[in-house]
């Protein structure tokens, strides 16, 4: 007995790419794609909102592991301004961490609704600037809280000890948390960069120089968003941005290399440079002889027209 195998047609993907989707289907693949996403969320707040604690108590540690705080008998407490502060940061705690534990799912889900309006070598393009943009903004956070436990001492010195310094819990974790979103969104910087080159816009040789521009705003930067004016913390952000920024200067030499920018004809010469000539020694050979052009006839005489009356019969 024969079973006929049904044929599969073809994927929502390769509809969506070639056009042959309707904006109806559109609009169905967003629906269902924005209701995974948004169920994806929601279970990881609910895991945010059991991890709120643990995560608090972490962000509490660049405070509470102060010196004076060291001592026996010295405890670490916060104050709460409002009866529902503490209830609304753990909500807004565990919304952040419902975020990143939900983030491979609502990206996926993204990056499948916009993949295929792409060409291959910009969905390849994507991979790589999304496979370095984790590791990036993972390594700014850990600076930042490092940062951070470094500069908490120095401003609370600065009312001296006559004053009791007391911390709001809201403040304190907004003030850390902005802080971490700052510090990881500079180290996406270098990605930019990448951007620039592998589009074609800037060329390896022309980043590399605008290296003393980068230098002064990177230490520019650093010293407006690090929370102390003593020079480690500022020092610490600009050096490792310049890092990032000549690492994605030197990859932008291969991507230039790899492509052979750089290798045209007037690659080298400068715009109010003169372009060289070559001059061509090869002897110039009698070309092949050509035919004279035959006298043209005359034209024929025009036969002159019949009178009016004989054009026409008696009905006409």
């Amino acid at each position: 007995m024969a079973f006929g195998l049904r044929k599969r047609g073809p994927s929502k993907f390769q509809q969506a790419a070639d056009g042959s989707m309707t904006l109806i289907e559109h609009v169905r693949e967003l629906r269902n794609r924005l209701f995974r996403a948004s169920v994806a969320i929601l279970v990881g707040f609910g895991f945010g909102l059991w991890a709120a604690g643990p995560v608090l108590n972490l962000l509490r540690k660049p405070y509470c592991d102060l010196p004076k705080f060291q001592e026996p008998g010295v405890t670490c407490d916060f104050v709460q301004l409002g009866p529902a502060d503490l209830f609304l940061l753990n909500l807004k705690i565990g919304l952040w961490v419902g975020l990143i534990i939900a983030a491979p799912v609502w990206l996926y889900q993204l990056w499948a609704f916009i993949a295929p309006g792409l060409h291959r070598h910009e969905r390849r393009y994507a991979y790589i600037f999304t496979g370095l943009a984790a590791p990036l903004f993972a390594a700014g956070a850990v600076l930042a809280f490092f940062v951070t436990s470094k500069g908490l001492e120095f401003l609370l010195n600065v009312a001296g000890s006559e004053v009791t310094t007391t911390l709001d819990i809201t403040r304190y974790v907004s003030f850390v948390t902005n802080l971490i979103l700052l510090f990881g969104v500079a180290f996406e910087f270098p990605l930019v960069v990448l951007m620039l080159n592998f589009v074609g816009l800037a060329s390896g040789r022309k980043l590399l120089s605008w290296w003393r521009v980068a230098v002064f705003l990177f230490f520019a930067f650093s010293a407006v968003v690090t929370p102390t004016p003593d020079p480690f913390g500022m020092t610490a952000l600009a050096i490792c941005l310049c890092l990032l920024y000549f690492a994605a200067v030197g990859v932008a030499f291969l991507n230039d290399k790899r492509k052979g920018r750089g290798k045209e004809v007037y690659a080298g010469i400068a715009d109010d440079e003169v372009s060289p000539l070559e001059f061509d020694r090869d002897p110039v050979t009698a070309g092949d002889r050509v035919e004279s052009a035959a006298p043209i006839a005359g034209p024929e005489p025009v036969a002159a027209p019949a009178p009016i009356d004989r054009r026409y019969d008696d009905m006409t």
